[in-house]
């Protein structure tokens, strides 16, 4: 008899109730889901107010995610309108991708998760992941070091005197004129400052991918906490915002607050998809319009060729450059094999090596060398 017949009519919608919870990036354990059911027949509901206290008491969403809890209630409970993400808030920054086949069923469990690595999957795996407390290697410690005088920067707005530059500074000008009774000796000159460019960085979590995810969170905690303007997006079935959890100072701390966060570590991979999300939000998307966009990935994509390239080209467009790298590239003379880096090869500005942090490292670097605009 399969689990669905064996559930009570009566319990389905709040089993439910939980699954569109974990569809919306809420962990969940089957305990609480046992306890939420519990409450409920003990405290013999009189009215939805009854319901939505065994939740909260249960299910123990967190305190900044507690609008979107409100708002999955009324739309499960109450029939309401759709729940559209606020763009402009900070408490959703999980997107997700693949749909499960009915409300009530569990997500696959961690010993269904891709163990060997080897292969792209498509399906989805909700796990949890540990970092190893290991020191910094050299490529992090000369990230940290050079970062701040090598990261590419922009012309901005705002100007600044200079020996040398295209704008005449009128004001220092007269003012000097006044110590030479009104004699201009020399004219002084403005440039435009330099500011430090957005990098936007996309990192891969999937199961093929799995070997490199500890070292690929340690470069972005490291590059985090040399730049200013810096975000951080994870992507395997589900795309996570990962940025404030990087911005605490202690690596430890750091990665142990992302692993939280993330819940498709070494799970399927849906490339296109996950880009297609990112620029369906206006927030999210902003964040690419000029930066240097980066993407950690081997491109084994499980989903359409065709939505990777749209999503690939629309970035390309926002950014100020791109770059995907990629383990698979071993050498100067690397050509696409795959499907899908195939298809985004002329989209993107570098097709590198991205199988070491040595490597990744120091492509970052060299980018600063690129023309400033």
């Amino acid at each position: 008899m399969s689990p669905e017949l064996q559930l009570p009519q009566a319990a389905r919608v709040f089993v439910s109730f939980v699954a569109l919870l974990r569809a919306n990036g809420f962990a969940v354990a089957p305990e609480q889901t046992t306890a939420f059911l519990t409450a409920i027949e003990l405290l013999g509901p009189r009215h939805l107010g009854d319901i939505r206290q065994a939740a909260l008491a249960t299910l123990a969403p967190p305190p900044e995610r507690r609008a979107t809890f409100d708002r999955l209630f009324d739309l499960h409970f109450r029939g309401s309108e759709a729940v559209t993400r606020d763009d402009d808030g900070e408490d959703d920054e999980t997107v997700r991708l693949q749909e499960e086949g009915r409300g009530d069923e569990e997500p696959l469990l961690s010993d269904d998760a891709n163990e060997s690595g080897l292969a792209a999957t498509r399906s989805e795996a909700l796990v949890e992941r540990r970092f190893a407390q290991l020191s910094p290697g050299d490529a992090l410690r000369r990230l940290t070091r050079e970062a701040p005088r090598r990261l590419p920067r922009r012309r901005g707005h705002r100007r600044m005197q200079a020996r040398r530059g295209p704008f005449a500074d009128l004001r220092r000008t007269l003012r000097d004129s006044v110590r030479s009774d009104g004699e201009v000796l020399r004219l002084g000159h403005l440039k435009r400052r330099q500011r430090p460019r957005k990098i936007l960085l996309l990192i891969d979590v999937s199961g093929s991918m799995k070997s490199r995810t500890e070292e690929n969170m340690k470069l972005a905690h490291a590059l985090v906490q040399a730049a200013p303007n810096v975000e951080v997006f994870t992507f395997g079935t589900r795309l996570t915002r990962v940025t404030r959890a990087l911005r605490l100072k202690r690596r430890e701390q750091a990665l142990s607050a992302a692993a939280h966060l993330v819940s498709d570590w070494d799970g399927g991979t849906r490339i296109g998809d996950a880009l297609q999300a990112f620029l369906a939000v206006p927030r999210f998307g902003g964040y690419a319009r000029g930066a240097a966009v980066i993407v950690v990935s081997d491109g084994l994509e499980r989903g359409a060729p065709d939505a990777l390239r749209d999503a690939v080209a629309r970035l390309s467009r926002r950014a100020w450059r791109m770059s995907w790298l990629t383990p698979l590239a071993t050498g100067p003379g690397f050509r696409p094999q795959t499907e899908a880096l195939v298809a985004i090869e002329r989209f993107v500005d570098d097709l590198v090596d991205g199988g070491s942090s040595a490597s990744i490292v120091a492509h970052v670097l060299a980018l600063g060398r690129r023309r400033v605009a």
